[in-house]
């Protein structure tokens, strides 16, 4: 397994785009009248990955006045309230990992996506986050397995999780307004993930989305509640960029396939993904830009209804894929594990 640490990543240097730059403004009025209001930071944490010498910390700080639990815990926040939290941008944070300390800073966005340097050994830790001004949150970090193999990169959007995305009036009712329990799971799909865990414990896996890490809380909770076995999930900040008016879901996806590549070199990936998107575009570039490292491409085929109200389906020839790699494809989860067994990639049960 790759014992390198990871480079952080950077937002491009230069004169940020003036959409970035209104938005820093705007958010930064917010922020002086939150604080007049008597919102403090809350940390909310992700999980987190790694290898033996490195973890990957994920989380986002916001400013919120929020309700908490008996025991102080925060009460959930779902809807349109996840987008409305104040960011707190170059936020300083103190994170504990099996009693190494770091302190670590986020992004304009409030966000903490950095790589740290540890040791430990594979599976399930404890990470411990707080600010100056919030309380202590636990997260988890999964260090995978050095003789790992396999690992898996499963979408979420029609993936796991039955969205209607890209129509823009869907993605906004199921994002802002929806309430989370009425979400539907794709049937069958946290089954094949979870006996992908259990044939293969110290592999790992990741659930990529174009969504925001204003979601993530929701997101967790959906996976959770449905019995997908848990595992990091990569997402995307909301709003512009320093370089664009809006940030692009496609090269956020191409971006974390390559990053995963640089991490764990010596793992082949099964991606999973739909074909309602560009998901299989962007699956076969990944395989032909990165040859040995795709053991196979599994397909969830949308049905008719789907299809339609996320925009249609965008399939491609796959005939034409010179690099051999299989692709396989099913309405669901079941039908998926069945096409996997027959490469061995899954156990016969």
């Amino acid at each position: 397994m790759h014992s390198d640490i990871p480079k952080n990543s950077t937002e491009e240097a230069g004169k940020p785009h003036r959409a970035s730059r209104i938005e820093d403004s705007f958010q930064a009025i917010r922020a002086r009248w939150a604080r007049l209001r008597g919102h403090r930071e809350h940390v909310i944490p992700f999980t987190g990955y790694g290898s033996f010498s490195w973890v990957r910390i994920l989380s986002r700080v916001v400013l919120l006045r929020a309700k908490t639990t008996k025991s102080g815990r925060l009460k959930k926040v779902r809807g349109w309230r996840s987008f409305v939290g104040i960011p707190v941008a170059g936020a300083r944070m103190t994170v504990t990992i099996d009693s190494q300390v770091f302190e670590v800073q986020a992004d304009r966005g409030g966000v903490i996506d950095t790589v740290l340097a540890t040791s430990l050994t594979h599976g399930w830790h404890t990470v411990t986050m707080s600010t100056t001004e919030s309380s202590s949150v636990r997260s988890k970090v999964f260090v995978v397995d050095p003789t790992a193999a396999l690992g898996v990169v499963c979408d979420v959007d029609d993936t796991v999780m039955v969205t209607a995305i890209p129509r823009p009036f869907l993605a906004a009712w199921n994002s802002f307004v929806r309430d989370e329990h009425a979400r539907r799971a794709v049937p069958g799909m946290s089954v094949l993930l979870d006996r992908f865990r259990r044939e293969n414990p110290g592999a790992p896996v990741l659930y990529l989305s174009t969504g925001a890490w204003n979601v993530a809380p929701t997101l967790t909770r959906f996976l959770g509640r449905n019995l997908f076995p848990e595992g990091p999930l990569l997402l995307t900040d909301w709003g512009p960029t320093p370089d664009r008016w809006f940030r692009s879901g496609q090269e956020h996806k191409k971006a974390s396939l390559a990053r995963l590549v640089t991490e764990f070199p010596e793992v082949s990936w099964v991606l999973i993904g739909d074909d309602g998107q560009h998901d299989e575009e962007i699956c076969g570039e990944f395989a032909t830009n990165n040859p040995g490292r795709v053991r196979a491409i599994a397909i969830r085929e949308l049905s008719t209804p789907e299809a339609l109200l996320s925009g249609g389906r965008h399939r491609l020839d796959r005939t034409r894929n010179p690099l051999g790699i299989p692709w396989v494809s099913a309405p669901n989860g079941a039908g998926l594990a069945t096409e996997l067994q027959t490469l061995g990639i899954m156990q016969n049960l």
